[in-house]
């Protein structure tokens, strides 16, 4: 079972690359943020999947919670901000 977690570690890890792409090159302000939250997500799920394999998933599920929400509320901030700079300016 824990090849399969690893497994699954490994391929969200591999999803990273092309995230930290469009964050870093990406065309316009919105692909931006919609890059970071694709990884604020993935962070989460990784933390529980480290939780598994150590056996300590309450404590990882706590802290993958805090960055769940964390996640959801900067992204509906920046998301507000832009749109307000795109309709003001």
């Amino acid at each position: 079972m824990t090849t399969v977690f690893i497994a699954s570690l490994i391929a969200l890890l591999a999803l990273f690359g092309p995230f930290l792409f469009r964050v870093i090159r990406g065309p316009t302000v919105f692909d931006r943020v919609v890059a970071l939250n694709g990884l604020g997500t993935l962070l989460p799920v990784m933390l529980v999947l480290i939780g598994l394999l150590y056996g300590r998933v309450e404590m990882f599920v706590d802290i993958a919670l805090a960055l769940f929400l964390l996640n959801l509320f900067t992204t509906l901030l920046i998301a507000h901000y832009v749109r307000r700079e795109r309709e003001e300016g």
